[in-house]
């Protein structure tokens, strides 16, 4: 669900509570579409978090963590220079319009007060966060709108602010419940359909709690309401307007796998008895857990997805040159016949004479008459020379592209392993790791690490039932470092077969390690692989003494000849009882 007028309302008050009178301590920009805002109070920190991407847009206190860009983006460099030291004047929204205004007293060059306003305009994919000066003029926008974006209102610096177009109806709460009943007897549609229809400010959940308090499943059209029905309904509405006057209450829908599917500022009984109403003490916190995973996902996809087109062009790449090998390679075994075409001529000399363009001769491998092109530049001799050259050229060839073709096939596995852990990664650190690793392998020419005190994840670690200690490599680099050197002899190696995936070991410390464990092991393993969500995961697993990588193996790459192969079905639940947490 999207935030809608009233509720942006509600939480714009709650904010007021809290934040006024509050002095900007940091400012950052985790994501293109996110702001973060370090406020200082007399009691105490807060971060106001400002969201303007398309499927979350939203303003409140959060309690998350964000991973910074090394260089701060253009816009967040702009806000720190007119915003930073600033102290909150105000918080202002207007009726019906999911819009929130965050007024700041700052000081400019000239050491003169001046009110700068941010503007949270929170409106589906044409969400935004314009800093505005005292003026009324933009200083500039997170999302420029130009005049090829919008014939009706621009955001770009220098021009006046105004507000964006507004539909002509009343807002939901501000008109009178018996009123709101007759307006919907123009529609033919159904209650909640109409209410939607005849007034703003609300979302669908709300028109649809209307209708579904008032007539319950019953799909009652608003144009042939009862004099009863009128009468229901409009004291369902009297009672959603005192439940908006006062404030409300924080409550998210809980569905039956414990996800948040729906929030407002009321209890959403049309969701019971199949779901659970979960409240909130603040509209902040609410808003944090509805959108957390939601955010932090995507956050990471947009940091990962530049380097992740890198890697997929390198792999495709690899893919292509690999078939061009394989096609040469063909054709280079398809060379006999040039060697036999050399001895054939060489046979056959009184036959020729200098400047013949081919020659027809018996085969005698063949007993067939055969027709040989020729040079006619060269002579009898130098023709048969020219074909066993081309013979020889061709054997040198098959013999290099073989070795080529082996170690292309090794370039490919990893490049998928590289996608995966592209895929898997949890964290900008997580991605420096991939770039840093790439770049040594010669795939990344210009990367570097620009913070070198950063230091290396450790292994994600589990505890079996049994009390076993396993790890799980994040990364290529961390595999190795894993398998190779942290292992011992009779510590047991998991990997899924023929699959992109992390070195899980059981750390043994010189114990037999019981059935459990390596079935929980083998679990971990196809978890945290490429094929994680398959129905039968084949994992191979062997000692680690059974292990041995040569130089020639890329990153995370091993060989093995004895070992055994389980068959799992992954349970991501039981594996998340196993992780040891921080």
């Amino acid at each position: 669900m999207a935030l809608d007028a009233a509720t942006l309302a509600i939480i714009a008050k709650e904010l007021e509570t809290q934040l006024i009178d509050s002095k900007i301590d940091k400012i950052f920009e985790p994501t293109r579409d996110e702001v973060v805002l370090q406020l200082r109070t007399r009691t105490g920190g807060f971060k106001l978090f400002v969201s303007a991407r398309s499927g979350s847009a939203r303003v409140g206190i959060t309690g998350e963590t964000f991973e910074n860009p090394a260089v701060p983006p253009s816009f967040c460099m702009l806000m720190r220079k007119h915003l930073t030291g600033g102290r909150l004047r105000a918080i202002r929204t207007l009726e019906g319009e999911r819009i929130v205004y965050f007024d700041f007293e700052c000081t400019n060059e000239m050491a003169d007060k001046v009110i700068i306003t941010l503007a949270a305009e929170l409106m589906g994919r044409y969400s935004n966060i314009v800093l505005v000066h005292q003026t009324g003029k933009i200083i500039d926008a997170l999302k420029r709108v130009d005049f090829e974006d919008s014939d009706v209102r621009q955001l770009l610096p220098g021009l006046s602010y105004t507000l964006p177009p507004k539909a002509d109806k009343p807002f939901f709460f501000g008109v009178d419940s018996k009123e709101l009943v007759q307006r919907i007897g123009g529609f033919a549609l159904p209650v909640s359909d109409a209410l939607m229809k005849s007034a703003g400010g609300i979302g669908p959940v709300i028109c649809r709690e209307a209708a579904y308090r008032a007539f319950g499943t019953e799909q009652v059209m608003a144009d042939t309401l009862t004099p009863l029905q009128s009468e229901r309904l409009q004291a369902v509405l009297a009672a959603l307007g005192s439940d908006y006057k006062i404030g409300g209450r924080a409550t998210a829908v809980i569905n039956a796998e414990g996800k948040p599917t729906e929030f407002s500022f009321t209890a959403l009984t049309q969701y019971l008895p199949g779901c659970t109403l979960e409240t909130y003490p603040t509209y902040s916190e609410m808003l944090d857990s509805y959108y957390s995973k939601k955010d932090a996902a995507e956050r990471l996809r947009q940091k990962s997805k530049e380097l992740a087109k890198t890697v997929h062009n390198l792999h495709e790449r690899a893919v292509r040159k690999q078939a061009a090998r394989q096609t040469e390679l063909a054709q280079s075994e398809a060379s006999e016949e040039l060697r036999v075409f050399g001895e054939l001529i060489s046979a056959n000399l009184w036959l020729i004479e200098k400047g013949q363009k081919s020659v027809t001769v018996n085969n005698y491998y063949t007993d067939q008459n055969v027709t040989i092109p020729l040079d006619v530049r060269i002579g009898p001799a130098a023709n048969a020379q020219k074909y066993f050259k081309e013979y020889k050229k061709k054997q040198t060839a098959a013999k290099m592209l073989v070795q080529l073709l082996s170690e292309g096939a090794h370039e490919i596995a990893y490049l998928e392993t590289v996608i995966y852990e592209v895929a898997a990664a949890e964290g900008e650190n997580a991605l420096n790791d991939i770039r840093a690793e790439l770049k040594a392998q010669g795939y990344l020419k210009y990367f570097k690490m620009r913070d070198k005190k950063q230091k290396p994840a450790d292994f994600i670690r589990y505890r079996s039932s049994d009390g076993f200690l396993i790890l799980v490599g994040r990364n290529n680099a961390q595999n190795d470092k894993l398998t190779i050197k942290t292992a011992r002899g009779k510590d047991l190696w998991f990997h899924t077969q023929k699959a992109p995936g992390s070195h899980t070991v059981v750390m043994s410390e010189g114990k037999d390690i019981p059935n459990t464990t390596k079935n929980e092991a083998a679990m971990i393993a196809a978890v945290h692989s490429s094929v994680g969500s398959g129905a039968k995961v084949a994992v191979d697993y062997t000692e680690v003494r059974n292990i041995r990588k040569t130089n020639d193996l890329k990153p995370g790459m091993v060989i093995y000849d004895t070992y055994e192969t389980a068959y799992i079905e992954p349970d991501l639940e039981l594996v998340q009882g196993l992780l040891i947490k921080k």
